[in-house]
């Protein structure tokens, strides 16, 4: 069975370092594993402002 250079690198990496794992949950769960404010989630989308089809032409 294949197994390309990068899964056999991310196997050995685990397998030599498994601390790994808890630093990217620890990681994950600073950034973006947070409790949601359906207020602050409407109002942010309420105000979006829409860009334009082709953003590098200017207004004239």
């Amino acid at each position: 069975m294949y197994e390309s250079d990068i899964t056999r690198f991310l196997r050995e990496l685990m397998k030599a370092q498994p601390h790994i794992e808890d630093e990217q949950r620890k990681g994950r769960a600073i950034w973006w594993d947070r409790p949601q404010d359906p207020d602050t989630t409407s109002r942010q989308q309420a105000s979006r402002v829409a860009q334009q089809p082709y953003v590098y032409q200017t207004k004239d």
